[in-house]
């Protein structure tokens, strides 16, 4: 856990930074935003930032956005001063921590970033403990990992499990989506570039691979990489040497590499979307994650699981799962996998009234949309069979397009022009 504080926090800096050493996490100091952007740019990379009220959060939150930093954000300042929360919050900050700081509330925060980091394998199938004790393997090794699975059976999850198992695991574990990011700005977010090098390039920026050094590098969705830039990643797995862009002299990494699909890789290889010999120096050491529906031992354990979570997360009596809900639960598809039922479970137990979650309170994407059927009637059975789906997934995520995305299986971008296709804006 790596947290970096911008600003003096009213002389509690000091404090703070006390209390996040002793919850294990690993602290840097700047004195403003331009020290922290810095910082960030060569590569002292952050999992949490903490920046002073009296900093110009709402300017730092649009370089990190112009940059494509995804660090997440914490204000912190006196209480009194509510007007600027407010402008915080409203910038982007995730949460805003008062003055003095107090030590349950900066390990809740930290517990809350890291959360996601965390999060536990839930193996009792058969099929999952194989895939662990081979995980469990290939982890101290410096061979490079390639997880296959469909769309939310848990690849980066199973990503920091074979880091936290590592040699490693001391050092940064860094995740890029090569789906996620435009094509003519990732070799510059994987390999950084020089100040100039092109328009927008305001100054040096370390990429993933500098700032990954000393630990794990995972490229989430490597297939949707261009054709273009395989070439320099087989040249980078190879020589463990990367070029910035407009850089004049390649640059030593140290990094273990794990990457991710969920294609059916030797199809795609076939097709001649991804180059053979780098699928070959990629899939050294495969796992692949069984589907959630094939894994059925798993489904309870992990809806309960995702239930204690969000009780906790939400300030709610954590609750059991009713006789019926847990039929409901296991008959079901899931065709989105595990984050569809963490999704579903997450809604459950914002919805249900009993002391138990009842049936009423799962949301499946397998259920009818009677809403959506009336406003299709005129399009043809394909069209209405997409537009039910996107709706579904959409309602069942609460509205988040980027988890709905990954449900689906297309990119944020698709799913947007889907939604204005469909005229589905208000389902987001």
């Amino acid at each position: 856990m790596r947290l970096m504080i911008v600003g003096h926090l009213e002389g509690y800096i000091s404090t703070a930074g006390k209390m996040a050493l002793q919850r294990g996490a690993k602290v840097i100091h700047c004195e403003d935003i331009e020290e922290a952007l810095g910082a960030l740019r060569t590569g002292k990379g952050a999992d949490v930032v903490m920046v002073d009220i009296k900093q110009d959060i709402p300017k730092f939150m649009k370089s990190l956005e112009a940059e494509r930093f995804t660090t997440p954000v914490v204000a912190c300042g006196i209480n009194a001063d509510s007007a600027a929360a407010v402008r915080a919050i409203e910038a982007g900050a995730k949460e805003y921590v008062p003055l003095p700081p107090d030590a349950d509330l900066i390990a809740a925060v930290l517990e809350a970033v890291t959360a996601e980091e965390s999060k536990s394998m839930i193996a009792s199938d058969p099929s999952m403990v194989t895939l662990l004790n081979m995980a469990e393997k290939f982890a101290p090794s410096e061979a490079t990992v390639f997880i296959t699975g469909e769309s939310g059976t848990g690849k980066e999850v199973m990503s920091r499990y074979i880091h936290d198992k590592s040699k490693r695991a001391h050092g940064p574990f860094i995740a890029i989506n090569c789906a996620a990011i435009p094509e003519n700005l990732l070799e510059s977010e994987l390999f950084g570039h020089e100040k100039g090098s092109f328009t927008g390039a305001v100054a040096r920026k370390l990429g993933k691979f500098e700032e990954a050094t000393g630990g794990t590098l995972l490229l989430d969705e490597i297939s949707e990489m261009h054709p273009s830039l395989q070439a320099k990643m087989l040249r980078a797995l190879q020589e463990r040497m990367i070029d910035r862009v407009g850089g004049k002299a390649p640059v030593k990494v140290d990094v273990r590499v794990i990457a991710t699909s969920n294609r059916n890789m030797k199809k795609h290889v076939d097709d001649g979307q991804f180059r053979e010999d780098l699928y070959f120096r990629l899939n050294v050491a495969p796992l692949d994650i069984p589907a959630l529906r094939d894994r059925p031992a798993d489904i309870m354990p992990l809806a309960q699981f995702f239930i204690d979570k969000y009780a906790e997360v939400n300030g709610v009596s954590t609750k059991k799962i009713s006789d019926d809900a847990a039929e409901k639960i296991k008959s079901s598809r899931w065709r989105g996998n595990v984050r569809e039922l963490e999704n579903a479970m997450h809604r459950a137990i914002l919805i249900s009234s009993d002391n138990e979650i009842e049936a009423e309170a799962i949301h499946l994407s397998d259920d009818p949309a009677p809403i959506a059927e009336e406003k299709i009637t005129d399009e043809n059975p394909m069209a209405t069979m997409e537009k039910n789906m996107i709706l579904n997934t959409m309602t069942h995520c609460l509205g988040n397009e980027t988890q709905a995305a990954k449900i689906l299986g297309i990119s944020t971008r698709i799913l947007r022009d889907k939604l204005n296709k469909y005229d589905l804006q208000d389902a987001s």
